[in-house]
Parts: structure tokens; sequence; C-alpha cells
């Protein structure tokens, strides 16, 4: 079997390559990249054969611009993973938590560490692109005024020292990680499916759409509105629900739903991903 070329955004030692690796039981390749827009589109080339994108944080929420990625790119989800996140704050060797006037990492991260970064009294955040880029950025300039919040792994892969371990403001803090691929998959059990769909402009047409899984017992996971774009002050809508489209009751939900929708599209049906925790791997 080939080995798998899976892309991410960040750099090496990211969340995001922690949940890839757990998600995938074969060998894979990462190819870490800059933004979730190369991630989509290194996949919807086939540079990659799969990526893995962060779509919710069960503290701060949904992110969005990924949402907005999987309409804009003609991909399927096939599958997800819910990581747990642990932050940690991670120091060139020899600095201590007295010297720290600059925590860098992601704005995600940043955010989730907020108590303990106030905490500290005299350091600020400094927003990066990416968590393990923090880590690269305090070794590269050798900082001894600063720290990154970042996983365990990054901080093996740099070389550099923890100061203090599990930082996040919650520890019940996971992210939900989507596989995305250029083909669908067909699943019959256990399964999940996302779609989109915007309404009439008509009283009741959100209510209207949500009653076709409710009349067949569908369970809703959860549904996100966002702007649709050139058209002002009206709404796409992702739903996630319990189910597979290879399961009859789904099918009619989904024919139903198209009769009373102005767009719709099938963004794929999954697994439901199991929640975890990263391992540390060897180079």
């Amino acid at each position: 079997m080939d080995e798998l070329r899976v892309a991410f955004q960040g750099e090496l030692g990211a969340y995001s390559e922690l949940a890839a690796r757990e998600f995938f039981s074969q060998p894979i390749t990462v190819c870490p990249l800059v933004s979730f827009e190369e991630v989509f589109n290194s996949v919807e080339s086939r540079e990659c054969s799969q990526g893995i994108v962060p779509i919710e944080n069960s503290l701060t929420g949904s992110i969005h611009e990924n949402y907005d990625l999987l309409l804009a790119h003609n991909l399927f989800i096939t599958g997800e993973i819910k990581l747990r996140i642990v932050h940690n704050l991670i120091v060139n060797p020899g600095v201590g938590l007295e010297q720290v006037r600059k925590v860098h990492s992601h704005p995600q991260a940043l955010s989730q560490c907020k108590e303990f970064i106030r905490s500290l009294r005299t350091a600020e955040p400094v927003p990066v692109y990416d968590t393990a880029a923090a880590v690269r950025l305090i070794k590269d300039q050798n900082l001894r005024n600063a720290a990154a919040i970042a996983s365990i792994q990054a901080a093996i892969d740099y070389e550099l020292e923890i100061l203090k371990s599990e930082i996040e403001d919650n520890h019940k803090n996971f992210t939900r990680f989507l596989i995305v691929s250029p083909d669908q998959e067909e699943i019959e059990t256990d399964g999940k499916t996302s779609v989109v769909f915007s309404t009439q402009n008509i009283p009741g047409a959100l209510f209207k759409s949500l009653s076709v899984f409710a009349l067949r017992d569908i369970n809703l996971l959860k549904i996100e509105s966002r702007p649709l774009q050139g058209d002002p002050w009206k709404y796409l809508f992702y739903l996630d629900f319990e189910g597979s489209l290879q399961e009859i009751r789904c099918q009619r939900a989904i024919e139903n739903l198209k009769e009373i929708t102005t767009f719709l599209r099938i963004l794929g049906s999954y697994h439901q991903g199991k929640q975890t925790e990263g391992k540390l791997h060897q180079r």
C-alpha cells in the first residue's frame, strides 16, 4: 500500500500533526503547510492524498475559515478525530519563569490559556500563525525573555524546555479535526453526515428544514450558520446529523430537504470520531 501524504497547517509538532498521526493507523508522510487554504488546495490538486483541519474547539468554538473552505473546495469529509489539547509553556534552556515577558502562540492557544498568561503579570501574549511555529521562533532567535505555548512534541522536536505543563484554563479542552479527501466514502454503521444548505426567504424556513430530520428520529449533532457571500443578511447552514447516506431514513430526509431549500450540498458521511490524547512519536 502506498504511504499516505497528509497535509496540515503548521510546523512539525503542531496539534494537527498529532491528530493526523493518531487518526491514521497506517504510516503517513506529513506535509506541513502555512495556511488552511494551502491544505485544501494540495488535496484538491491531489498533491496530497488527504488533509486534516481543525473545525471546532470545545472551549473557543468554531474555526469559521475552515467552514468557508469546505464550501469553496470540491472535497469530501471522510473522517474526524477529537484530540485533547494539552498546552505547555516552552522556553530556551536556562530561561526562568521570571524572565518571560512575551508568550508566543496561535491566537486560539493564547485564548485557551489567558488566565495562566494573566497570572504571569509581566508577560504579554504575541500571536503567531501556529503553535509549533512559535516554538521554532523562540529557538531560532534564541529569545531569552520569551516563551511559547505548544505541545510536548514541539518541545521535544526543537529541543527546548517545558517550564509548566497543562496550562490551559480548562483541562477538558478538545479540538475536533476533520479529514478531507477528493473522494467520497461510503459507510453503513456508526455514521455521521455533514451537509450545507440555504433556505428560502419565507417564515419558518429553517424550522421546516430541521423538521425533515425530527420526523424521522434523526439526531442533529451541530448546526452552524455562515454568511452567504454576495447576498447580505442571508445565510448558509452547516448541519451534522447522526446516520449515513446508506440508510433509507437519511436518504429520504435529504430528498425532503432538497424540496424546501435553495441550495444543498453533501459534505460527506463518515465514522463518528473517537476522543483521544495524542501520542509522542520519534522522527
